[in-house]
């Protein structure tokens, strides 16, 4: 028997220097083999495009090539020659992307820190064997089909920075937490099928967070990661107040899109007061069930900034506040009033280029009728109740409608309704 097991020992290294002749003696012969098996998985998408196929350059064939530095996506680690970086796909705008699947033989490339897969139609599961590569940095694989559950060891990789899983065809719910994920900066998870309540707990040092055009339901975690600066639940079916939630601790925030949910109640003055080394771009809370009036304190928007607080319940006259924003949406509410002059002289100086107050219950606007704006202005004050509004619908968009101005029944009842709230 001993004799035995001594002839088949050199049969063993045999094999194994072979398959280091095969790839050159560059690659390590298990990361050689895994990739095989990804190539085997998927294939370019045929395009009448002159671009050359992106798995033209994986060749198997040739014991002289060597896939550290010819195959295309593939970087190897100079000491160890194993893959640290597949990145799969061209990611150029003439090349449709692969398509197939995604081999669960990623997961033999054990020294692999990014994977990253450029748009296609890759379909089928993620493979839930990536959860054992514990050194994976950054996973990207946006913009294709995958189905089914986010796999949950995924959620558990020590030293995972990126995840961006969007733009797939993903379902199930997320986990409450995230403990295991301290290193994760930047969580996109948006254009999904995702469902249940949004998770209560997410790592403390996330800086950007996409969880957009899902199912997701439920309230605001009550914590937030203080230093978020980019938050999206937009096009979700969550619900709740906004007030007293954890986005008052987001002193970081830059941009915030709550749009076309169901958040009630009021707009915390806090989202329009930051400071003054923080510069909001864009807060985007349109299509809710918000409440109350427009801020009454100045807001420290930054030039270019967008605030869109279209398509609510808000009521009362329109403050100065506002004023210092790029582009502002109010239209489809209930405010009523005159609008202060200082929101045409934003517009005048061209500060404002957009001011979209149609849709309301507006008494005023101050400019005379035939006043020219900068042709960079797009203002619509349309539809509202003033008996000669002063511009014309050529800047509206076509969801404003054809009506210049409000029907006089309406603004008449609505009158009367404000006094008699006001006397209860």
């Amino acid at each position: 028997m001993a004799k035995m097991s001594f002839l088949f020992l050199p049969l063993v290294v045999f094999s194994f220097l072979s398959l280091f002749i095969i790839t050159g003696n560059s690659i390590s012969p298990i990361d050689f083999a895994a990739l095989r098996q990804i190539r085997n998985s998927l294939t370019d998408i045929p395009s009448s495009s002159s671009a050359a196929r992106f798995f033209s350059s994986w060749n198997f064939s040739s014991s002289a090539v060597d896939p550290c530095s010819s195959f295309a996506g593939v970087t190897c680690s100079s000491s160890t020659s194993c893959v640290t970086i597949l990145t799969l796909g061209t990611g150029l705008s003439d090349s449709p992307g692969l398509a197939g699947t995604l081999s669960p033989a990623v997961s033999h490339l054990t020294e692999l820190t990014q994977l990253i897969l450029f748009a296609g139609i890759v379909t089928g599961p993620i493979p839930p064997q990536l959860s054992y590569l514990h050194n994976l940095r950054v996973i990207s694989l946006t913009n294709n089909r995958f189905t089914g559950d986010i796999p949950a060891g995924i959620f558990s990789l020590p030293n995972l920075h990126t995840l961006d899983l969007s733009r797939n065809h993903l379902s199930g719910e997320l986990p409450p937490a995230m403990p295991a994920l301290n290193n994760l900066k930047v969580l996109v998870l948006a254009n999904n099928r995702l469902f249940g309540e949004t998770p209560r707990l997410f790592p403390e040092q996330l800086l950007h967070l996409d969880l957009s055009r899902n199912f997701l339901s439920g309230t605001l975690p009550p914590h937030m990661p203080p230093a978020l600066r980019y938050l999206s639940v937009a096009n979700n079916r969550m619900w709740g107040g906004i007030d007293n939630n954890g986005l008052e601790s987001l002193s970081e925030l830059a941009y915030l899109d709550l749009s076309a949910n169901q958040f009630s109640g009021p707009i915390p003055e806090y989202l329009f007061r930051r400071p003054s080394s923080i510069s909001i771009t864009s807060i985007l809370l349109q299509r809710n069930n918000f409440t109350g009036g427009v801020p009454q304190s100045p807001s420290s928007a930054a030039v270019g900034s967008t605030v869109d607080l279209s398509h609510n319940f808000l009521t009362g006259e329109l403050t100065t506040a506002l004023v210092g924003v790029e582009a502002l949406f109010l239209n489809n509410n209930y405010l009523s009033g005159g609008v202060p002059e200082e929101y045409v002289e934003s517009v005048e100086a061209e500060t404002m280029k957009t001011l979209y107050l149609q849709h309301n219950y507006i008494t005023g606007f101050p400019m005379e009728v035939g006043s020219v704006l900068p042709d960079t202005a797009a203002v619509c004050v349309s539809y509202n109740c003033m008996s000669a509004p002063p511009l014309g619908m050529a800047a509206c968009p076509a969801s404003a409608g054809v009506q210049l101005s409000r029907p006089a029944a309406q603004c008449s009842a609505f009158r009367n309704s404000s006094i008699s709230t006001s006397w209860d």
